[in-house]
């Protein structure tokens, strides 16, 4: 199953069951967020989740792009990606979690056809300020899903502030065998779908205090999913990455690590610089040229003369059109050239002032804000330099 026909049975799924569709937002997190970029679905729908009426009614479903900066050291394995996209449902004020849990059992099972008995559910264990979350164990129990109990691992919150409340996750078995053990025992159990009942808000002081509002708010990984129901080994391998595993190959010879890394950063550089996000020194800017500058230093660890100049035309519309973005290939490339000649203006003025003797033995931190409020280099960059 394709992506594009997975995001239409998704939606479709809900339409049927009176959620409304709802535009997904770009990366950019809406205005006041602190955020600096759109991490999940519901970030956008922040105000309806603590009560604002929705215009479109208590039942949505949508599909949203995300960024997470902190799965960058991950990224590369088989599940985590930079950029990816969350299919989402939400109940503000509706039905409850047992319901929620459900209808995803059977879209799982009857609408994408996955065998029963590949699924494993998480559910909230309780603690000393909260009770079990009994009412979705006793779903998976009607439905004959194992399920096993958690703590910290199925209690969901936005930030140390703001709504919360426990989840229940649907885990898919990856293994070529049997399923086996659970999921915080074996990693062959890949999470696909979060079912979160935000019942509490946290308070500054850590407290909880109950929500007027009862919502829904799920999430599910498009890439992780699909790359599973197309028996794929990792998300790498789905079916959006296809033209990247086709073409970048050609033009770069790279282990598979890197391999992952190189598309992964690119595409998500081409989705920022979709979203208007420019390469600056702070903020959003600098997140887009960090990504770039690994993915340059990966290149050129074994041939310096590698250009992003190379990189077809048609590779970035591919990305462009998928997210649907008004932006030129043409000017994607010319940006990623404009980077790529600063980026090496910065690493042989880096190269020539590390020579100097004040530079030689072990760096202090004054020595880091110097060199980074002086020469412009920040410290990830400084460290690589001395590593050559």
């Amino acid at each position: 199953m394709r992506t594009d026909h997975l995001i239409r049975t998704f939606v479709e799924f809900y339409e049927e069951r009176g959620h409304r569709r709802i535009t997904g937002s770009t990366l950019l997190p809406p205005p006041g967020d602190s955020v600096l970029f759109t991490t999940s679905g519901m970030h956008p729908l922040t105000p309806y989740l603590e009560g604002r009426p929705h215009p479109l009614g208590k039942r949505l479903v949508n599909v949203q792009r995300c960024l997470r900066t902190t799965d960058l050291d991950e990224v590369g394995d088989a599940t985590h990606l930079t950029v990816f996209e969350m299919l989402g449902t939400w109940s503000l004020g509706d039905y409850g979690g047992p319901v929620s849990l459900d209808w995803g059992y059977e879209l799982l099972t009857e609408g994408l056809g996955i065998d029963p008995g590949l699924l494993h559910a998480t559910a909230f264990a309780g603690d000393d300020r909260t009770d079990p979350d009994t009412a979705s164990v006793e779903l998976w129990q009607r439905l004959g899903v194992p399920v096993e109990l958690t703590v910290e691992d199925n209690w969901w919150s936005n930030g140390p502030v703001g709504p919360c409340g426990p989840d229940s996750e649907f885990f898919l078995w990856s293994g070529d065998g049997p399923p086996q053990s659970t999921p915080t025992r074996d990693d062959r159990w890949v999470e696909v779908w979060n079912h979160v009942t935000m019942t509490h808000r946290r308070l500054d002081d850590g407290s909880l205090v109950p929500l007027p509002q009862r919502n829904v708010d799920t999430g599910l990984g498009l890439e992780r999913l699909a790359s599973l129901l197309q028996g794929r080994s990792s998300v790498f391998e789905c079916d959006v990455f296809d033209p990247w595993r086709r073409l970048v190959p050609i033009l770069w010879t790279l282990d598979e690590p890197s391999l992952r890394l190189v598309c992964d950063h690119l595409r998500s550089v081409v989705v920022l610089l979709g979203d208007s996000v420019r390469p600056a020194n702070t903020g959003q800017g600098y997140v887009l040229r960090r990504l770039l500058r690994r993915v340059l230093t990966v290149l050129w660890r074994e041939d310096p003369s590698r250009s992003l100049g190379d990189l077809p035309e048609d590779l970035v519309r591919h990305t462009v059109d998928h997210f649907r973005q008004g932006i030129r290939p043409g000017d994607v490339l010319r940006m990623l050239r404009e980077e790529e000649h600063r980026f090496r203006r910065l690493l042989e003025r880096g190269r020539h002032i590390l020579t100097r003797p004040r530079f030689q033995g072990p760096l202090t931190e004054e020595d880091f804000h110097y060199l980074h409020d002086t020469h412009g280099l920040p410290r990830d960059l400084i460290t690589s330099l001395r590593e050559e």
